[in-house]
């Protein structure tokens, strides 16, 4: 599962830490409880529905925040559930949803939305002019990709940051130049984005930075490293990430439990279960999205109570969950 267009835009990278990336792991805390025997269930076809109704919902509500969110999360749906809600998107008068919507497309490759992406080319917003080339370069047309190198200079390190991850979803090799000059960008935010675009080209500085944020002082460095280095599936990190499960913040060993659903394990049971009760609606949310990465049918009950949640930051996260879950057997792995 990709997740990758800002940890479903519910954290920002803070861009405060100044992570040494030749720091040392530090000792592995007491482990977690195993997860019970998996009893797969069902997909709940109806229960399916509802969340990709829930998500369809939430891209006409006021907050274009959760407008963002709702829409990345229908690019991991069957395009025909998300293409009417990506195309409205392009044209919102919020830049942010404009943008999420061209990454949308460009996930998808929606044909459908090729002329409207073009005539977005110089919107007045340069982060969708970014996300545009993106979803047009994925779509087969190449000729604006020349684009992000201007935009990687650029003196906005939002902007910056956002090519470095454009570039580490386009998985193209030749943008590895690009993505070491990032990695010495003087603004921490962008030299994590260039590390875990490298990681998705197989570049081993780039997980060698990774490491190094995912023991950051700084809580939000160390969730969007663990989930940076999970997303490959290489199972050389599962042993860093699992040492995350016992973390002081809840929140880290959620992104932790993520994680290590993402590489086929589900330890992180017993972390996200207690945190779907949580009173920080934040951590319901990140709850319902490990959830779904472990990927286990008989979740299927706690995110259906989340998908009732009163918060829609929640709603969005169960319903991504929901839409994740798999009735094969997960491993627990090695």
């Amino acid at each position: 599962m990709k997740r990758a267009i800002g940890v479903l835009l519910l954290f920002v990278v803070c861009g405060c830490s100044h992570t040494d990336p030749s720091a040392k792991l530090p000792p592995p805390p007491p482990s977690v409880a195993p997860a019970p025997k998996y009893s797969a269930e069902p997909i709940d076809s109806l229960l399916r529905a509802k969340a990709v109704r829930e998500l369809v919902a939430e891209t006409t509500s006021p907050d274009p925040f959760m407008r963002c969110n709702a829409i990345e999360a229908l690019s991991d749906t069957d395009p025909s559930d998300a293409v009417d809600a990506i195309m409205k998107g392009l044209s919102d008068p919020d830049a942010p949803v404009r943008f999420a919507s061209a990454m949308a497309a460009g996930q998808l490759k929606l044909v459908d939305a090729y002329n409207t992406l073009k005539s977005m080319a110089n919107d007045q917003d340069p982060q969708v002019q970014v996300g545009v080339r993106f979803a047009l370069h994925r779509l087969g047309d190449t000729r604006l990709s020349h684009d992000l190198e201007k935009f990687a200079a650029s003196p906005d390190p939002h902007l910056r940051g956002c090519v470095a991850m454009v570039l580490g979803l386009l998985k193209d090799s030749s943008a590895t130049k690009m993505l070491m000059t990032l990695l010495s960008d003087p603004v921490p935010s962008v030299r994590l984005q260039a590390a875990e675009a490298l990681w998705r080209l197989g570049n081993e500085q780039g997980l060698t930075y990774l490491v190094a944020f995912s023991i950051s002082t700084f809580p939000d460095d160390q969730m969007i490293a663990l989930q940076a280095l999970a997303e490959t599936g290489d199972q050389r990190v599962i042993q860093h990430i699992r040492g995350q499960l016992s973390n002081d913040y809840v929140e880290v060993s959620l992104a932790a439990a993520r994680g290590l659903g993402l590489l086929g394990s589900d330890e992180g049971w017993n972390i996200v279960i207690p945190a779907a009760k949580s009173r920080d609606p934040r951590q319901r949310a990140m709850a319902a999205l490990a959830m779904g990465s472990i990927g286990r049918s008989d979740l299927q009950p706690y995110l259906a109570d989340l998908l009732k949640d009163p918060e829609a930051p929640v709603r969005i996260s169960a319903a991504t969950g929901i839409l994740q879950l798999r009735s094969q057997a997960v491993s627990n792995a090695n």
